[in-house]
């Protein structure tokens, strides 16, 4: 990633994300890219111009009506002379300002005003994520051009929990690198499967067994490998995340559906098997609803092995992918547990994580990994699951230069 000489005019609405656009800002600044802030009215219930003019090192603006500025016409003047236009957080007021096209403010007018491109990072309640005004401005939006970025989904400050809360900064500033920095694809003409989330085993019509993946590592590095040019067959277990753009997805239900799709995903350059697949299935499942009967004792179930997706891709054999990349969840003995993994399925690399309750990774927005190869060890650390999968990325296009 290189954004020297880039420069971003960076709007921070209200919400109490605000706080994530200092972490934006000197990531931002760590790469080279000159930023200039525009803070609203609602932005500065949260975040000081004093925090981000230490950071910018440049002066942040936030009145529409400065004499000064507007004797320089200086709404025009910031809304053109930046690359991009990034707002972060983008609370449901200022989207259904831009959506509107009102401009009662230096943000709302300057965004009518820009000729650049505009990435938006939405930050809000779930219900006002959800909210048909919300949904109906995102579309008029993207109609437009304006690229998004988020939001996640997990706990908020206002205690609930579903999708509305910001973007970590680093795929913040993975979104805007994409939108400016010249692209670098040094997996051009590769092909590359990834399997991403769970699997659903059934049990009868309306019970199934499976874990708590959410696929969302799977479905990042999907989207990472895609941005270094790979072509992607992102084989994807039942999930309710997006699919990543640009990749071509193949939904399954069952383990014995993953591995079909693999299968006919092949050949492949490399095989990233990210997916949670169940252990078991039921050998039998009912073709009617299992029915609880008082007094009776449950249902016996007879559960008979998965095939094994990792091992069945990493086996020799001509069509067998250079590169097989096998996932460990563990909740104790993290190493030693994946190092044993990585010798019996006959893979080339393991990625061990710990998702214990302590660990927090499943459903969660962050992940902790240990890379085991050939060569060794490496921990990395604590950070967003784009950039852990950011980084593996850039690992598999090293190992198949």
């Amino acid at each position: 990633m290189s954004l020297a000489g880039k420069r971003v005019l960076l709007v921070v609405a209200g919400g109490i994300a605000a706080f994530k656009a200092l972490e934006l800002v000197r990531l931002l600044r760590r790469e080279g890219c000159g930023v200039t802030a525009v803070l609203t009215a609602g932005g500065a219930q949260f975040v000081t111009a004093l925090s981000l003019q230490a950071l910018t090192e440049a002066r942040v603006y936030s009145d529409l009506f400065s004499l000064t500025d507007e004797s320089e016409m200086g709404h025009i003047q910031l809304s053109r002379a930046a690359d991009l236009v990034v707002v972060a957080p983008a609370s449901a007021d200022i989207l259904a300002k831009m959506a509107a096209g009102l401009a009662d403010d230096l943000a709302s007018t300057l965004l009518l005003a820009t000729d650049k491109r505009v990435l938006v990072a939405p930050a809000m309640n779930v219900r006002m994520w959800q909210h048909p005004a919300t949904v109906a401005n995102m579309a008029t939006l993207a109609a437009r051009g304006v690229a998004v970025v988020g939001p996640d989904e997990g706990a908020m400050a206002c205690n609930e929990f579903g999708p509305g809360r910001l973007a970590e900064p680093p795929a913040i500033l993975a979104a805007i690198a994409s939108m400016l920095a010249p692209p670098v694809r040094p997996l051009a003409g590769r092909h590359v499967l990834v399997t991403s989330g769970p699997t659903h085993e059934p049990i009868d019509p309306v019970r199934y067994l499976a874990n708590r993946s959410s696929g969302r590592q799977g479905h990042a590095i999907a989207a990472a490998l895609g941005a270094l040019g790979a072509r992607v067959t992102l084989v994807s277990g039942p999930v309710a995340i997006p699919d990543p753009p640009g990749v071509e997805v193949r939904h399954v239900e069952t383990a014995v559906g993953m591995l079909a799709a693999c299968d006919a995903a092949l050949p492949a350059d490399a095989a990233v098997c990210a997916a949670a697949v169940a252990d078991w299935r039921v050998a039998d499942a009912a073709a009617q609803k299992l029915k609880k009967t008082p007094g009776a004792a449950p249902p016996a179930l007879t559960l008979v092995a998965n095939p094994d997706i990792l091992a069945t891709l990493a086996a020799p054999g001509p069509r067998r992918p250079r590169l097989v990349v096998g996932f460990a969840a563990e909740t104790n003995d993290l190493e030693r547990h994946a190092a044993d993994k990585r010798r019996r399925k006959g893979c080339d690399w393991i990625v061990a994580n710990d998702v214990s309750e302590a660990g927090g990774v499943m459903g969660g927005g962050e992940n902790e990994v240990h890379l085991l190869t050939e060569a060794g060890i490496e921990h990395w650390p604590r950070a967003a699951k784009e950039e852990v999968a950011r980084l593996l990325a850039q690992r598999i296009a090293v190992a198949l230069a």
